[in-house]
């Protein structure tokens, strides 16, 4: 599609004539509001969107970034405000009426049905026919060739469940993109691709722009903010803080407009590096399809990082240890004593509790109440004879809200309701009333602003200075730079790497991690 033509504005200046090229807006939002009841989640809010800009909406979780874009999409409906396309109001009853006009959202959630095929999700809805009949050939055809723009590579026919999740957020993509597009809201698009992917997706971004298409982007990764967005807005206790050009502001200057208060101090001060006898001790672990030969230690008051690219087989090997999944083992000790789980409560009853990186499918029961999710692990705890015990239960809560600052308007409301970041605050509270010895966490700020990763980067260096041993998974290289005591680096099912100190940079992950420059292989150890 070619750029669109831009109005043109003639104006008079000391008898002659300049003419000024202005863009009209493509999709403009006057005073937006959003109430929930007596609950407002979006108050005031006010921005403009041009054909071929990239719109940047950040702020942390709970701010309305995705109420915005779900009222841009029909998901919602305002409770003030207009929104306007190409300068006339207009009122989007569904999804699909906002689709109609043009206007396409990729949703942080994966909204994919999980037993159907990779073409069939695709064109879920808007399906090809030959006659009466499905036109599968050409549909399998068609997906394969839009994957391809975005770099992957999966079988058409593949049940969307047996996919990675990056592979689903790619599909989820494609599906978006199938049609052409005035508007396309990504929303956390790159939460769990790899550096690859992200590249991938900035190609297709650039696309879109050059055809006049309209893009807003909400990310928590405010180098990819800067990297691709025109201009920023900001949003913070659903309110609109500022709106302004990209250029202007370092990734700094979002953080402390995000949060209202400076974020320089990011990470807190790590607990002295810990040197006695390791309280876990991991002997030659496979994977079958994923982890090969992988050994390893950790220590109590240590902090551990696991790096590499998604596949790599991080979360495999953890999975494995712990039951999950299919493993080998030649010896694994646990405070010196030989130890094998065959799941989750032999894990848990030994004192290793695991915070999985996929919160909504596997973490929390997103259609029950905040208290049931928080004691389900340790609900032994909370009962009474055979009855749970309610009231114990709700004190339960109450401590968790406090403890971990989870914002909750409503005591009563769903686990699904929350903001991504407060549920992850309710996951690690669910995880801690186990009372670990060993605290494994994967991915522990996917997804979340950058002022609840402050809470939670001090969180788990609390309780590492405590003794506990806390292994951390992030695809976030400055997030185990930060954190961790040492960083092992994983690539192709191996440990390939271990980093310490000085060695703990950016570039020296990713040589490891991707065997560039022929990065030599980490030799096999018995105890770090």
């Amino acid at each position: 599609m070619a750029r669109p033509e831009l109005p043109r504005i003639v104006n008079e200046r000391n008898g002659g004539r300049e003419t000024i090229v202005q863009t009209r807006p493509l999709l403009q939002a006057e005073s937006l509001g959003k109430s929930f009841g007596p609950v407002a989640v979006l108050a005031d809010i006010s921005l403009t969107l041009a054909a071929g800009e990239v719109h940047a909406v950040i702020g942390e979780n709970g701010a309305g970034k995705s109420t915005l874009m779900k009222l841009f999409s029909g998901h919602e409906q305002p409770s003030a405000g207009r929104m306007l396309l190409d300068g006339k109001a207009v009122h989007f009853a569904t999804p699909n009426d906002a689709e109609r006009h043009g206007i396409a959202l990729i949703h942080q959630e994966q909204l994919l049905a999980a037993q159907l095929t990779v073409a069939e999700n695709i064109f879920l809805g808007r399906e090809l026919r030959r006659g009466p009949l499905l036109d599968r050939a050409r549909m399998r055809r068609i997906a394969t060739e839009r994957l391809a723009e975005l770099n992957c590579h999966v079988d058409p026919d593949a049940t969307v469940s047996d996919l990675r999740l990056a592979d689903r957020q790619m599909v989820q993509i494609a599906r978006a993109l199938l049609v052409q597009r005035r508007v396309v809201i990504f929303d956390e698009p790159t939460a769990v691709l790899t550096p690859v992917e992200v590249a991938t997706l900035f190609a297709v971004i650039a696309r879109l722009k050059a055809a006049g298409t309209g893009i807003l982007y909400i990310s928590h990764r405010l180098g990819e903010v800067k990297a691709v967005a025109d201009r920023v807005t900001v949003l913070r206790d659903s309110r609109l803080v500022t709106s302004t050009e990209a250029a202007s502001l370092t990734q700094l200057d979002m953080a402390r407009l995000m949060v209202g208060r400076d974020m320089s101090a990011l990470f807190p001060p790590k607990p002295p590096a810990p040197d006695g006898a390791p309280l876990l001790s991991v002997q030659h672990a496979s994977v079958p399809g994923s982890v090969t030969e992988a050994s390893f230690s950790l220590r109590r008051g240590e902090i551990l990082g696991f790096a590499g690219l998604i596949g790599a087989g991080r979360t495999e090997l953890f999975e494995g240890l712990l039951g999950l999944r299919p493993a080998r083992v030649a010896a694994m000790q646990l405070d010196g004593h030989p130890q094998r789980f065959h799941g989750v409560h032999d894990a848990t009853n030994a004192g290793v509790a695991y915070l999985t990186e996929d919160r909504k499918s596997k973490g929390l029961l997103l259609g029950q109440p905040l208290a049931p999710n928080l004691t389900l692990m340790a609900l032994w705890r909370f009962c009474r004879g055979p009855f749970i015990d309610r009231g114990r239960e709700e004190a339960a809560l109450d401590r968790a809200i406090v403890e971990f600052d989870v914002r909750v308007p409503n005591r009563g409301m769903l686990a699904g309701q929350l903001s991504g970041g407060n549920q992850q605050k309710l996951l690690l509270a669910k995880i801690m009333t186990v009372e670990p010895r060993i605290l494994i966490i994967d991915e522990p700020t996917r997804g979340i602003d950058i002022g609840t990763k402050g809470q939670i980067y001090r969180f788990i260096t609390a309780l590492a200075a405590a003794g506990l041993g806390c292994v951390v998974v992030s695809s976030e290289m400055q997030e185990l730079i930060g954190l961790c005591h040492r960083i092992l680096v994983m690539r192709a099912g191996r440990i390939v790497a271990e980093l310490r100190g000085e060695d703990m940079t950016e570039n020296e992950i990713v040589i490891h991690a991707t065997g560039a420059a022929g990065a030599p292989e980490r030799a096999e150890e018995t105890a770090a």
